[in-house]
């Protein structure tokens, strides 16, 4: 028995290593994707112009191509004009056909599948005060209310200045650890927790998930660990689990800052939500991390659980119960709508924080981030009472 409990570790841990070196090519290839393939992207369309203007497209076409664009001797792809329509070049290759060359659509689905996000102020944009319209008194220093579907910005405290994120970098922990699982077999996947995962939380006084030295646990454990009780060994057991250690990981967390649009605003240093002045972000740009959490099918499971229970391991033979303080407490609340999906934080420089994302009856959905109020249930009424007032639900 120990030695087939030995084997399947070997294997286990084998796969991991395959999984994690697999993981850093496909970051070196996005990283020259990046750097290389906008200019490379604009040389293309300009040899292209050239090109059509010297007629080599212009040429006709010989017989053995099929009506479905299809070449005998070699594969041709039809470019449509809504692939290109970032980069603004739908127009003119609409209907046109190019060699196909994996290098090529690589780098252009790399440029063009990216989903934009951002919110502008309007002149309804209301610079919110102390006090709301109903007579409840506002408690955070920093706050944002975004309605998604018109990209605007509904109400507004301080929202681009910086402050530290506290817990709600989970979302950003648990976005790229989900962006980097190869499919949801790799759920049921174990890690054995480390003294290192552990001591991390232990020596920064972070909450925890509950999970002892030498316990292994699944993958979805450490997601569910992660944002429900904001456990700091279970964000350094998904870091680990999916880079090899948090290092690496964090490193991954500001690709996906720049990918967003978001790093000159914010940068992380760690994936719990540790002091750190070089830790930091903005109730702006927290709300556009959740909203692209929340495009993420794994995400949204894991940032809607009101409870789970861990799976049974010899340290705890019944699990352990997590919950979503902020969901299960502002349910109770009249804020109107449902909201459905949140993330809380605190430390003592940003007091206690939260990001949430919220449903209407008239089925729009709108994200608040609010930053040092005094206390949990303070932060649950800045976003109960945003929710009541300026979505109109």
């Amino acid at each position: 028995m120990i030695e087939q409990l030995s084997d399947e570790e070997a294997a286990r841990q084998e796969r991991h290593k395959k999984r994690i070196e697999q993981m850093q090519r496909s970051k070196r290839r996005q990283m020259l994707c990046r750097k290389f393939g906008p200019p490379a992207a604009g040389v293309i369309l300009v040899l292209f112009l050239l090109l059509w203007a010297a007629g080599t497209f212009r040429r006709p076409v010989e017989s053995n191509k099929n009506d479905a664009g299809q070449q005998a001797d070699g594969k041709t792809v039809e470019i449509k004009e809504e692939f290109f329509s970032e980069k603004a070049a739908g127009a003119f290759l609409k209907a046109k056909a190019l060699p196909e060359t994996s290098a090529a659509l690589e780098a252009l689905e790399e440029l063009c599948s990216h989903k934009t996000y951002g919110a502008i102020t309007t002149e309804n944009t209301l610079k919110l005060q102390d006090t709301l319209a109903s007579g409840k008194e506002f408690f955070s220093k920093h706050a944002v209310l975004i309605d998604l579907d018109s990209k605007s910005i509904l109400a507004q405290k301080d929202y681009k200045e910086r402050i530290n994120p506290a817990s709600m970098t989970k979302i950003l922990t648990v976005l790229v650890a989900a962006e980097h699982l190869e499919d949801v077999d790799d759920l049921d996947d174990t890690l054995t927790i480390t003294l290192d995962i552990t001591d991390y939380g232990f020596r920064h006084k972070c909450s925890s998930a509950g999970f002892d030295k030498d316990e292994t646990v699944t993958v979805r454990d450490l997601f569910y660990g992660t944002v429900l009780p904001s456990g700091a060994d279970a964000a350094v057991g998904l870091a680990t689990y999916v880079a090899g250690d948090q290092e690496a990981f964090v490193e991954l967390m500001n690709e996906k800052l720049e990918e967003l649009g978001l790093s000159e605003t914010s940068h992380f240093t760690n994936c719990v939500g540790v002091f750190d002045e070089d830790h930091y972000s903005t109730v702006y740009d927290i709300a556009m991390i959740l909203q692209a959490a929340v495009d993420n099918e794994l995400c949204r499971e894991f940032l809607s659980a009101h409870i789970y229970t861990t799976s049974k391991t010899q340290q705890h033979p019944e699990g352990i119960e997590l919950s979503n303080w902020f969901l299960r407490r502002i349910e109770d609340q009249d804020s109107g709508g449902e909201v459905l999906y949140a993330k809380t934080g605190y430390v003592e420089q940003s007091g206690s924080c939260a990001a949430s994302y919220a449903e209407g009856k008239n089925g729009k959905g709108y994200v608040c981030v609010t930053v040092n109020a005094n206390s949990p249930w303070r932060c649950i009424y800045d976003h109960s009472g945003l929710y009541k007032q300026f979505t109109g639900v």
